[in-house]
């Protein structure tokens, strides 16, 4: 399974369109343990393309603070699960949390 999260300034980027890399981990889902990390920098802003970059990047669920309701669906009608709400924390640590089934998410914190 392969997670991706947004990230700015080494944290959980609140604006997942508008972040500067992604963080990519392959995880054991079974173990609870990420067996592969991988950067990436994001590529240039522009409306539906993430949803396509991300599913030909692998990956099966995303991590975001904050999405539009366009994005969401275009992420649904590729196949990837989204979990939102999550507050701006070490990517590393809100994939684990996740696994682990204590990952703390709130409101959407994008209102587009």
């Amino acid at each position: 399974m392969k997670y991706a999260v947004p990230v700015s300034g080494g944290q959980l980027s609140p604006h997942f369109g508008h972040c500067e890399q992604f963080a990519l981990f392959e995880v054991d889902a079974g173990q609870k343990q990420i067996v592969h990390k991988e950067m990436l920098d994001a590529p240039p802003h522009e409306p539906g393309l993430l949803p396509r970059w991300l599913a030909d990047q692998g990956v099966d669920l995303v991590i975001a603070g904050g999405m539009g309701g366009r994005a969401l669906g275009l992420f649904q009608q590729n196949g990837i699960q989204v979990v939102i709400g999550a507050g701006e924390t070490d990517p590393e640590r809100a994939v684990l949390d996740h696994l682990n089934g204590v990952l703390a998410s709130g409101d959407n914190v994008c209102d587009h």
